[in-house]
């Protein structure tokens, strides 16, 4: 199974437009790679691509993506959409996919396909366009995906339905487990985790590489700097560091562990900051935009 992080920050990418905290600024001096909304894309061996989440920087992340494109006049580089929630910045790509040739493949939960029908319509919009080939994720066992030997098991990982919901109930964000039948590689992919509790505890321990929540290093990243109100335990990211943090968890996996989803305001992604080493002491590896890993 080969993986390929296509965006390594959490919504709003790195820096972020609007923001001058100073990881930002170090960032627009150079001093730290920029990066992408979240989303990653895997595959086994030489199969087609399935894309994980669906950023507003799709289409500069699949530009770079290796894929055959002798196939025709036109070719699709991936074979199809993997959904972890409804957010924004997880799902408005797929309107960036409306020239497809053939009804895009989207798998997701049902309380998913509803927000996106309803509340937030982009599956409704696609309709009008390239259509929409809608596949259920199961809750109670593997879901394969078509025309790869890979499968994908669901867990739920916590955290509040997307805002534009305004507080209606809504989905909440899922972990994969993604299984190669071909090679039995074995990935977790859990960009949100609002608690460690048992079951995703359970889950991380089932991998061979694991891509965690790095969101936040400290619960008052935002608060400190005066940039918001919530703290990342309501925002549904548990932090890296503090009471109830994560980092001891996950440098204990006998796991390769990559932090994915790291917010605009984390200093980890500033390569000499004390932030960053302390993770990486740990073992623990920081993503980046195009970080391939192969299992």
């Amino acid at each position: 199974m080969r993986v390929r992080i296509i965006g390594s920050a959490a919504g709003g990418g790195f820096p972020q437009w609007n923001c001058n905290c100073p990881v930002c600024a170090a960032g627009r001096e150079g001093r730290a790679a920029p990066r992408t909304q979240s989303s990653i894309v895997v595959r086994s061996g030489e199969e087609p691509w399935y894309l994980v989440n669906a950023s507003p920087d799709l289409l500069r992340q699949l530009a770079d993506l290796p894929t055959d494109r002798s196939s025709g006049m036109r070719s699709n580089p991936i074979a199809g959409v993997v959904l972890t929630d409804g957010e924004i910045d997880h799902t408005a790509g797929l309107l960036l996919l409306r020239e497809s040739s053939a009804p895009l493949r989207v798998y997701s939960t049902a309380a998913v396909r509803a927000a996106l029908t309803d509340s937030y319509p982009l599956l409704t919009m696609l309709e009008h366009y390239c259509g929409v080939d809608w596949r259920p994720l199961a809750d109670d066992g593997p879901t394969p995906l078509e025309g790869s030997s890979l499968t994908v098991e669901t867990f739920p990982t916590g955290g509040d339905a997307p805002l534009y919901m305004g507080g209606a109930p809504g989905p909440s964000a899922i972990g994969l487990t993604v299984r190669d039948a071909a090679t039995a590689g074995t990935l977790v992919y859990v960009p949100a985790i609002e608690a460690l509790d048992a079951t995703v505890t359970a889950r991380l321990a089932e991998g061979d590489c694991v891509l965690a929540d790095g969101t936040f290093f400290r619960h008052d990243d935002l608060v400190a700097l005066g940039l918001g109100e919530r703290d990342s335990w309501a925002m549904g990211h548990a932090p890296l560091t503090g009471e109830g943090g994560t980092l001891d968890a996950l440098a204990a996996l006998d796991a390769r562990t990559v932090l994915v989803h790291i917010n605009n305001t984390n200093p980890i992604l500033l390569e000499d900051s004390p932030e960053r080493a302390a993770v990486e002491e740990r073992g623990l590896v920081i993503s980046a935009d195009g970080m391939e890993l192969d299992l």
